[in-house]
């Protein structure tokens, strides 16, 4: 759920549990802060030594991949999944480096924090008034052959924050004060706990092997068809959170994820609507979700005839502007034009949680 709960601490564990039965075991890339307890249980285990980039004026040390494909240990050791790579080597993210190790028959246990999952990036934001830069695709994640969640309650990680073992005395009176408050820590610690639990279930119902394809055919109910959602967006930054939450909820519905923007006919885009154009495309290739982008006049129109062509069982957008009074007489709202012509599909409205009411609710 954060810094300072004994992630890595628990990956040494399991990496010492690992090399006593007999396995080979190095340890890749290893961050402890400074934490004697933690640099303590890597003792006995071999450490590869890390790669010195230069960049501007000064060194930076990373995770050294050409080192660790060429030991080929059975299993290593890569702290910080969510860690940004200096420039200049083979990836821009480390779960890209882990990719690569995994991808040469190399088994990996890794350490994030549930805030860098970039599918939950708004709602951190929204608890804890702190946006997160480094995220990793949510794929990466689902991928995991097993999650071990470490728990520890809020009031806990701050007694260790304030005994030193998270960061160094001249910061723990700031984290405090921040990112470090009771009620982030419990937001925080539900969230993980949910992503967790929402992962293990999803693991569970999945097939392995023909003999589970089998006995889930025998026991499950029978689905006539399966969900597939469509976000409407804008070039807009607000639409990266309906991105977001839309993902989500296709995650949970076990569907696919259509994202759709309607241009006018014949537009042509400014530089700052080519920008956040870009920065969808990137956010949906991240997800894996489909762009799909449509000219037309009228939006439900559009949005009715894509929905049709791929069978659209469910449709989120954003909240629509206020309208005036002249506007509402002369036509039905985009909403309402949605259940007129697709009465079949379901609609949500994604709510803006950082905008508040006159009374703050």
């Amino acid at each position: 759920m954060a810094a300072g709960v004994g992630k890595t601490y628990r990956m040494l564990l399991e990496g010492q549990a690992e090399a006593e039965s007999g396995r080979d075991v190095v340890i890749g890339f290893l961050e402890t802060h400074g934490r004697a307890e933690t640099e303590y249980q890597a003792r006995g285990l071999e450490i590869l030594a890390r790669r010195r980039v230069p960049y501007r004026d000064t060194t930076l040390e990373e995770m050294d991949l050409p080192a660790i494909l060429e030991r080929a240990p059975e299993l290593c050791l890569i702290d910080e999944l969510a860690h940004t790579n200096a420039v200049g080597v083979e990836h821009a993210k480390r779960w890209e480096d882990v990719a690569d190790v995994l991808a040469a028959g190399i088994d990996v246990f890794s350490t994030v924090n549930v805030q860098h999952l970039e599918s939950l990036n708004d709602q951190v934001a929204e608890l804890t008034g702190t946006r997160v830069r480094e995220t990793i695709p949510d794929a990466v994640l689902a991928t995991a052959d097993e999650i071990v969640m470490i728990d520890l309650t809020p009031q806990a990680l701050i007694e260790r924050l304030r005994s030193g073992k998270v960061y160094k005395q001249d910061r723990v009176e700031a984290a405090l004060n921040n990112f470090f408050r009771v009620e982030n820590l419990a937001a925080l610690r539900e969230v993980a706990l949910r992503q967790v639990a929402q992962e293990v279930g999803a693991k569970r119902l999945a097939p392995v092997g023909p003999a589970r394809e089998e006995r889930l055919a025998e026991t499950a109910a029978p689905q006539a068809f399966s969900e597939r959602l469509l976000a409407l967006i804008k070039l807009t930054p607000a639409s990266q959170r309906v991105i977001r939450r839309a993902w989500r909820s296709a995650q949970r519905l076990g569907g696919e994820l259509d994202l759709l923007h309607v241009a006018k006919p014949g537009s042509n885009l400014s530089p700052d609507r080519d920008r956040e154009l870009a920065a969808i495309r990137r956010l949906a290739s991240v997800l894996g979700a489909h762009l799909l982008v449509e000219e037309g006049d009228n939006v439900a129109e559009v949005a009715a005839r894509v929905a049709r062509e791929r069978g659209t069982t469910y449709i989120l957008m954003g909240r629509p502007k206020p309208r005036n009074a002249l506007a509402r007489l002369s036509s039905a709202s985009l909403p309402f034009e949605l259940l007129r012509v697709l009465p079949e599909v379901d609609l949500r409205i994604v709510a803006d949680r950082t905008q508040r009411g006159p009374d703050g609710l």
